[in-house]
């Protein structure tokens, strides 16, 4: 592999600096494992949207409103019920007595950064509202098109899909998630520091005292810096690969789709920048494979009985597959 000139590892350098600004500012309200930080601001830098699955009281809205907070982006929270309805989210036109015509109301959805708390908890009908938001960054009220604010950004809270008042989110917005990825219990020394944090203020003021660390301009460029990591031809084939297998594996009975491939090459850019480089290695997607791949896939009988779950039939995956010579 070639070396990078200065000035490529220069502006590589940005994205670095900036994603360890916003894990570190992150981090001072959020006590726990860094993976989870590291995942959303890599899905904020690279432009993919995260989804995350846990149980109730883990941190899953403590980190998306910190990371929401330092990101400096104007900020929309959506908490989700079984009553609410797709022009809740997206606006609708109300008819205005006074000037006797429709003026469109503006809805949730109108900001950069949007967090959809407990997404799974209101009706498939209004989860697809979602769609054309998640892929093409805008959105049709009455065939009206209104482009969304720029940089967009989505970050998703769900329980599990077994918690009672639940719908499981269809298959193509699951599909549309670049990143998703669970917090889980904290450790001993971890949940000491979650009590040492919340000592002496309220949940309600921890990540309202994070002061923002960049501005949307930043990210547009991070997103493009990410964007221009070198991919050789070999480590494109080595993702192709790893995404192909999940359709023929014994333990999986709906693979990934060819999205998957998209999503695994940007998050192993990302990766590859985070770690200050600007050339992709098969070590970048490894590392990004199981939060890329583990919601797109069901696991099949056999899976279920050898009790592996999606992330460790991904991990089995990409451990089968050789690593490219020479890199």
């Amino acid at each position: 592999m070639a070396k990078t000139g200065k000035k490529e590892s220069g502006e590589i350098s940005f994205v670095t600096d900036l994603a360890a600004d916003l894990r570190q500012s992150v981090q001072s309200v959020f006590s726990g494992s860094e993976k989870p930080v590291k995942y959303a601001v890599m899905g904020l830098l690279s432009g993919l949207h995260v989804l995350i699955e846990d149980v109730p009281g883990v941190g899953k809205t403590t980190l998306a409103c910190a990371l929401a907070q330092a990101a400096g982006l104007s900020f929309s929270r959506i908490q989700f019920t079984p009553d609410m309805l797709p022009g809740d989210v997206l606006g609708m036109n109300v008819w205005n007595p006074s000037s006797h015509e429709f003026q469109f109301r503006k809805g949730a959805i109108e900001a950069q950064c949007i967090l959809a708390d407990e997404l799974n908890r209101t009706s498939p009908r209004t989860q697809s509202a979602f769609l054309e938001a998640m892929q093409e960054e805008q959105v049709t009220i009455d065939g009206v098109t209104r482009a969304l604010p720029k940089p967009f950004f989505m970050i998703a809270t769900q329980n599990p899909v077994s918690f009672a008042g639940t719908f499981p989110l269809p298959e193509a917005e699951l599909d549309r998630f670049g990143l998703s990825f669970s917090i889980g219990y904290p450790s001993e020394e971890e949940e000491f520091g979650i009590l040492s944090l919340r000592k002496e203020t309220t949940k309600a003021g921890l990540s309202k005292n994070i002061q923002p660390v960049t501005n949307g301009t930043d990210i547009a460029k991070a997103r493009e810096l990410i964007a221009s990591v070198k991919v050789v031809d070999d480590v494109m084939r080595y993702i192709i690969d790893i995404v192909r297998l999940t359709r023929q594996s014994d333990t999986i009975r709906l693979g990934a789709s060819p999205r998957a491939s998209v999503f695994l090459q940007r998050a192993s850019q990302a990766h590859a920048a985070f770690e200050g480089r600007n050339f992709v290695m098969p070590e970048d997607v490894v590392a990004s494979a199981p939060c890329v791949l583990s919601h797109r896939i069901l696991l099949s009988s056999k899976a279920r009985l050898d009790q592996l779950n999606e992330t460790d039939c991904i991990v089995q995956l990409c451990s089968r597959i050789p690593k490219p010579a020479g890199l």
